[in-house]
């Protein structure tokens, strides 16, 4: 029953203004007061207030919500019909009130104040919900759902909004001259033009466009977003233990595939110049801890140099060179699209591996974000100490592969 916030005669007095101003249903009524009793649901609190009303009876359709709660039934069938076409395991409905019943419900707080009364959407959201959850066995998340019910009273629609599938993983990609993601075309931006071929692209395909081919279909998902611990270079390749990622899946229809299934079929259709390892569900901070990772980077770079060096001397340069904190000044490969100032970045090993004639062969264990090109040319004196000046000898990377991402 109701407690003694307010007197019975305060909670009567109330009312009657409420009822005076219009026929008004027992959820809209009961809510008014829905901060002074607990335990029953707005639309009983109604039934007891009309109650002590003699002769307070509803005629004709709420002024406040203008019918909304003799329609809970078809609010909720209309969202399972919605609803059924995807896979989840938790739901929230939410909803956007339309202009008449939010000024509705101001003139109502405006004649009652709003001490002790619920929002209309509350109350809404609550009641389509119970007969969501009864009707399906889902259960209701108030903080990470699976999927939110979105009641749209201005255009009396149902709207979802389908939160993403994280997907965690590594990949290796062994192929050179493919991007980690897709390269718009300098010239067209991506609209097509004789320069792209009418692609759009500067490379014909990406490793998130080739993860994504055999992924998107396996969840009805309707876009995939590759996020990537770092990336490698175009003309690089991606070996060893491979680069951790996070799949964002947008607006899945399925949420729970097999992964060692869905491992197989990516590796399959990628056969000899992609595979990916370890596929496991994770949430949505794992993109922030990927991309915010200081990873510590494991290449293998073949060394092209521009006269011969003896063996001795390549040694000298690589002990001298191994525990080394460099600085280097945005190369001009990429100071175009990068900001010009200088990172300092530390080797922790340098190894050489091979010798032979004007090649070497080096092993470069270093923090993330080190320009392992410039390290070994210098460009230019941008990159200090480098291994072109150590030695005393021109020297390029011929070939370059990362073995290790450490996360």
């Amino acid at each position: 029953m109701l407690r003694d916030e307010l007197s019975k005669e305060e909670i009567l007095g109330i009312a009657r203004k409420i009822i005076h101003e219009g026929p008004i249903c027992n959820h809209c009524l009961g809510r008014q007061f829905a901060k002074i009793s607990s335990g029953v649901s707005n639309e009983i609190r109604g039934e007891i207030v009309r109650e002590l009303l003699t002769g307070a009876v509803q005629d004709g359709k709420c002024w406040l919500c203008n019918g909304l709660f003799a329609e809970l039934d078809r609010w909720a069938e209309a969202a399972l019909k919605k609803l059924n076409s995807y896979e989840y395991d938790s739901f929230l409905v939410g909803t956007k009130l339309s202009g008449l019943l939010m000024a509705n419900e101001e003139l109502m707080w405006e004649l009652t104040g709003a001490i002790f009364a619920e929002p209309l959407k509350a109350e809404l959201n609550r009641e389509v919900g119970k007969r969501i959850e009864r009707a399906t066995g889902k259960r209701v998340d108030f903080e990470k759902p699976d999927i939110v019910v979105i009641l749209n009273l201005w255009n009396d629609d149902i709207e979802l909004d389908v939160k993403p599938v994280f997907i965690y993983g590594r990949y290796l990609k062994y192929r050179r001259g493919i991007p980690q993601t897709r390269w718009y075309c300098r010239e067209c931006r991506g609209k097509g033009c004789a320069r792209c071929n009418f692609t759009g692209k500067m490379y014909a395909e990406s490793v998130e466009e080739l993860i994504k081919a055999s992924i998107v279909d396996e969840f009805g998902a309707e876009d995939m977003i590759l996020h990537g611990c770092g990336r490698e270079d175009i003309d690089a390749r991606m070996l060893g233990s491979g680069r951790p990622f996070v799949v964002e899946l947008k607006e899945p229809r399925r949420r729970h595939v097999d992964l060692q299934a869905l491992e197989a079929k990516v590796n399959t259709a990628n056969s000899g110049k992609l595979a990916v390892t370890s596929l496991q569900y994770v949430g949505r901070d794992m993109v922030a801890r990927i991309k915010n990772a200081k990873a510590k980077k494991t290449y293998r770079v073949v060394v092209e140099l521009r006269r011969h060096a003896n063996k001795e001397a390549l040694i000298d340069a690589v002990t001298k060179l191994s525990g080394a904190m460099i600085e280097q000044r945005t190369p001009v490969r990429v100071v175009h699209r990068r900001a010009d100032l200088i990172r300092r970045r530390r080797i922790y090993e340098l190894k050489l591996l091979a010798y032979s004639g004007n090649t070497c062969e080096l092993e470069l264990k270093c923090d993330g974000g080190l320009y392992v090109k410039e390290l070994i040319s210098g460009d230019s004196g941008r990159t200090s100490p480098s291994f072109s000046d150590t030695l005393g000898v021109e020297a390029e990377v011929k070939e370059l592969d990362v073995m290790d991402v450490e996360l």
